[in-house]
């Protein structure tokens, strides 16, 4: 599917979303692989947005849906947070939520809310907790995966290893955790014999091996249970708090005025 096309199925699904639930859509983006950089042919595209109701809807008493998902269609999967939900989690630094914000792939965004949003995200990332998230997801997916198989679905060592890499970026405090994988790898990945392990894997998904298994790559399965270890022993990063503040002052703004 060309890249036009997938956009302006996007925007009509969006359109019509926000006409369905009654909502203003803020900023939509593509997460996933082909967010990350390794998708195939014929990875699903999986758009996430943020969205925010009238000021009627926040005026009830009664507790209501705060997400929209559209079941998975053509390739073409869409969901979406409440603008409350949003910034509930992002209080929580949730590590989706900070990625969505640095996709290379934006199909839809107000400019001042994004802009703002970031500046919120800044405040309010936390090392301790992304750091927390990233290792616990490496973990059990090398053992979900992975750990003790014959035969592997070889694309499952990327989803060990993205969150391995961005441990690593936390570690050595370079800020928030890019989306794009290869800025993780770049940047952190100097074990040259695992790199070109990892680049001939990257070139086997994107060529389309998208559900090839076969033995396990030892040079990639031995970094991935010496850096567990490692990370595992290391120190908690330093935290940071937020202004709270702030977030109600963000999210009285554009849920409830006039």
């Amino acid at each position: 599917m060309k890249t036009n096309d997938v956009s302006q199925r996007v925007r009509g699904a969006l359109n019509r979303l926000e006409a369905e639930q009654d909502v203003r859509v803020l900023y939509a983006c593509e997460s996933g692989s082909r967010a990350w950089g390794f998708a195939s042919h014929d990875s699903d595209y999986d758009v996430r947005f943020l969205y925010v109701h009238r000021r009627e809807w926040y005026l009830s008493i009664e507790s209501r849906r705060d997400v929209i998902e559209e079941p998975l269609s053509d390739e073409l999967d869409v969901s979406g947070w409440e603008l409350r939900k949003a910034l509930r989690l992002l209080r929580k630094s949730n590590p989706p939520l900070l990625e969505w914000m640095k996709s290379p792939v934006v199909y839809h965004h107000d400019p001042v809310f994004t802009r703002e949003f970031e500046e919120l995200a800044g405040m309010f990332y936390s090392p301790r907790r992304c750091f927390a998230h990233y290792l616990h997801m490496a973990s059990g997916n090398w053992k979900s995966y992975l750990e003790g198989r014959d035969q592997v679905s070889l694309k499952k060592y990327l989803y060990v290893l993205r969150p391995l890499l961005a441990c690593r970026w936390i570690e050595r405090s370079l800020g928030q955790v890019p989306m794009i994988f290869q800025d993780l790898v770049d940047a952190v990945l100097e074990e040259r014999h695992v790199r070109v392990a990892l680049q001939m894997l990257v070139a086997r998904k994107q060529a389309g091996d998208e559900l090839g298994k076969s033995a396990p790559d030892e040079v990639l399965s031995r970094f991935i249970v010496a850096e567990l270890q490692r990370l595992k022993a290391l120190n908690d990063p330093e935290d940071v708090l937020g202004d709270m503040d702030e977030l109600d002052i963000f999210f009285r703004r554009y849920a409830l005025s006039a």
